[in-house]
């Protein structure tokens, strides 16, 4: 009698078994097609080691500066502005009925005479190894001198050839030859995500540079 329910047990056992194999070789191999059946039924029932992440490598844009870096300049500009009534040019006028007009004239600098020289400063790059440079229109507006410094320590005296104000892009052209030059590329061929750096030398600087992504086109 106990030798009957064994060997019932034993079958209905092992028609359990095979059932569970079945079902989960059949999900496995959903999962991992080409696997066999035993081999998923056996990854779903034993727990894999997890597998190791890869390490994450940022992007480095050293050889991108050290190649396109000597093509960047910095841009000085000068411009004469008519000095205000106040002193310097800019500075707003002082209305007599103000309670503070004593205060501040106490504090106000003299007037020079005729015109007073602005300095400003930016950026630009070399198009053209014949001295074609691209920088901001409103670095150069209004100015009545323009001077190129390059990465060398170089310095020429630039001719604005071409200023588009609603671009915010002129064109200035120095007298030199076998410059470095960066290629312009194709703003299509761009895509939202894609790595992006600036280059710079904003305040005289050899070369600042910084990065971020495309955030939109």
């Amino acid at each position: 009698m106990k030798m009957k329910i064994l060997t019932v047990l034993s079958r209905h056992t092992i028609a359990a078994i095979a059932l569970t194999f079945l079902l989960a070789g059949g999900f496995g191999y959903y999962l991992h097609p080409g696997s066999s059946p035993f081999s998923s039924a056996h990854a779903e029932t034993i727990n894999p080691p997890p597998t190791p992440k890869a390490a994450v490598t940022l992007p480095d844009f050293a050889d991108i500066v050290a190649r396109q870096g000597p093509a960047v300049v910095n841009i000085s500009v000068s411009t004469k502005a008519k000095a205000s009534a106040n002193g310097l040019p800019g500075l707003p006028q002082l209305d007599p009925d103000d309670p503070f007009y004593e205060f501040f004239r106490r504090f106000q600098i003299p007037a020079p005479r005729g015109e007073v020289p602005v300095h400003g400063m930016g950026s630009g790059f070399i198009v053209t190894a014949d001295g074609f440079v691209l920088t901001n229109a409103h670095v150069v507006d209004g100015a009545d001198e323009v001077t190129v410094k390059l990465t060398d320590k170089r310095e020429f005296k630039a001719k604005v050839r071409g200023v588009d104000k609603l671009a915010d892009v002129a064109v200035l052209k120095i007298d030199a030859k076998n410059l470095p030059t960066v290629k312009i590329g194709d703003p299509q061929q761009s895509r939202v995500g894609e790595w992006v750096i600036a280059i710079g030398s904003p305040f005289g600087f050899e070369n600042s540079v910084t990065a971020g992504i495309i955030s939109a086109k």
